[in-house]
């Protein structure tokens, strides 16, 4: 599989799972998490991150970055984490 095709995929993750700013549902906005799904991409590809860090970084994401604080975002960010390591092991 292709990165881009790898990119869709977890762009969908980050908007179905993740979705800190709640887009999902906007067709204009279906591109406002690629700048993650990338690094996340990144991450998986690269240095092959734990569920843990992938949770981190979207964590860090969502409250140091968009400037978030809502409850269950960690979770959220843990839910999401784990999506993408599923898909990361069927890759």
């Amino acid at each position: 599989m292709n990165r881009k095709a790898n990119r869709a995929i977890i762009r969908k993750i980050l908007l179905t799972e993740w979705d800190p700013i709640g887009v999902s549902d906007i067709p204009d906005a279906q591109d406002e998490y690629d700048a993650y799904a990338d690094t996340v991409f990144g991450m998986m590809a690269n240095q092959a991150a734990s569920v843990d860090a992938i949770a981190q970084y979207l964590f860090k994401i969502a409250t140091e970055h968009m400037g978030l604080s809502h409850p269950g975002l960690a979770e959220r960010c843990d839910k999401a984490a784990r999506a993408v390591a599923t898909f990361q092991s069927d890759l």
